[in-house]
């Protein structure tokens, strides 16, 4: 937990396993974590879907469509907007929840935000809440979990160069060997 800045911006990035990953997370780190989630939690009808809708929203989850093309722009400006007011911001580098509990390749958002905003970036890995939410299961059972974060990354090396293919891909992978 030391190795989470206490003020000013910081990209935390993680594996994504289970739904609940987010909530963990959440209930870890002293700071008020965000992070962006499907807009369909939150959209939903009713009681059920007033309740889903303060429960996401407590817990840090900012909406984004993620339909069409720009659901990749519309959640990285998200981030952006978190970072710049100097807040913590989540982002799970493979795009998605594993299926199967390994490490894929990240995808380069997480360098786009650390390049364009100059937040550090402090990588964790997340091991037991597949064992907490097994896939398909709906109530969540008692479990181990464990969050281990990384040492700061610093990438003001790269200023500038948010744009360059080959940088965005170096900062992604240096970011997915150390969590």
């Amino acid at each position: 937990m030391e190795r989470i800045p206490g003020s000013g911006p910081v990209i935390l990035a993680g594996n994504h396993v289970t739904f609940i990953d987010s909530l963990f997370l959440a209930l870890l780190v002293k700071r008020q974590v965000f992070f962006i989630g499907k807009d369909e939690y939150v959209t939903g009808k009713g009681l059920k879907g007033r309740l889903m809708a303060w429960f996401f929203g407590a817990s840090g989850m900012i909406p984004v469509d993620r339909d069409g093309g720009h659901g990749g722009v519309a959640a990285l400006m998200t981030g952006r907007r978190v970072l710049d007011e100097g807040n913590i911001f989540a982002i799970y580098p493979e795009g998605t929840r594993s299926p199967d509990g390994r490490l894929y390749r990240g995808r380069t958002g997480v360098a786009r935000l650390a390049l364009m905003t100059g937040a550090p970036v402090v990588p964790f890995a997340m091991v037991g809440t597949d064992k907490v939410q097994p896939s398909g299961k709906g109530l969540p059972r008692i479990a181990p979990v464990t969050v281990r974060f990384g040492e700061q990354l610093d990438f003001s090396r790269y200023e500038g160069m948010d744009r360059d293919r080959y940088v965005l891909r170096a900062v992604t992978d240096e970011v997915m060997s150390t969590g």
